[in-house]
């Protein structure tokens, strides 16, 4: 069973949480050895900041002996289509003033056209019915909507060459995405940085980084691989994260540089797309 995820449903969860740890003789701490959790994660979760995941629900059913009640009762996401492993993520992305993230292979989500979008959510080796990946891809849309706010949040999106030259859907469709990405960076609502192929191996080439800042959070780190993906909280990790994030950086192309790149490749884009009309 799970409640409508809204403000407070958490701070009930959270008050709950809080009554059984004190009726438990437990400190945060001893709660966070318990649990396998940080002390600082158990805090935000009693303090209705943030939402726990199902591992979080699991492990403090065990500590606190708890019956299954924190599974039970997890607050879920209020209808919003998301992969499982992004859900955590999705939550602090709506709450974040600044956003960094390195995309390897494909546009970040809130970059994403429609067209682009629908592409991406319509391959892969999990078949979706139609009403399955319009859910999804309404999900995705409505993410892009924290870009309608000016200067809330900053956002910085460092690409690999890679997620320009592959045909996501073929020339039309990335001409439009690429356009669009353009767009956003003339307007400067986005600045966006070109790491070109020539650069060979670096620090983020592993998998997609999205680092998130906030007002009254510490900083986390999400990063994301195949049908999974993980939220870092831990300092030193998150630390770590930002590091290599710079070190990418300082190998990327400029702003204005890696959006004459952009445009270039749209261009390209633009007259494969003729071509195919008239051929």
């Amino acid at each position: 069973m799970a409640i409508e995820d809204n403000p407070r449903s958490r701070e009930m969860y959270g008050e709950e949480l809080k009554r059984r740890r004190e009726k438990a003789g437990l400190t945060q701490e001893e709660l966070s050895q318990r649990a396998v959790m940080s002390r600082t994660h158990i805090a935000h979760i009693e303090a209705g900041r943030r939402r726990p995941d199902v591992r979080d629900a699991e492990r403090l059913d065990q500590a606190l002996e708890a019956g299954g009640f924190f599974v039970r009762f997890l607050p879920a996401l209020d209808g919003r289509k998301v992969a499982e492993h992004f859900a955590e993520a999705l939550e602090f992305e709506g709450k974040a003033t600044v956003i960094r993230e390195y995309a390897p292979k494909l546009v970040p989500g809130i970059l994403q056209t429609a067209a682009y979008a629908r592409e991406v959510l319509s391959s892969g080796a999990s078949p979706k019915s139609r009403e399955e990946r319009d859910e999804l891809l309404a999900t995705r849309l409505e993410r892009a909507q924290i870009l309608k706010d000016f200067h809330s949040p900053v956002v910085w999106a460092l690409l690999d060459e890679a997620v320009l030259r592959r045909p996501v859907g073929g020339p039309a469709v990335m001409c439009e995405q690429l356009q669009h990405i353009v767009k956003l960076g003339q307007s400067h609502r986005i600045r966006v940085h070109v790491l070109p192929y020539t650069v060979g191996y670096h620090s983020l080439l592993e998998g997609f980084v999205s680092l998130m800042w906030f007002e009254d959070l510490p900083p986390i780190a999400y990063v994301e691989g195949l049908k999974s993906g993980r939220v870092w909280e831990l300092p030193s990790v998150v630390r770590e994260c930002q590091v290599a994030y710079d070190h990418a950086l300082g190998d990327a192309l400029s702003h204005r540089k890696s959006l004459d790149l952009i445009r270039s490749v749209a261009e390209d884009y633009e007259h494969e797309a003729q071509r195919a009309d008239h051929p």
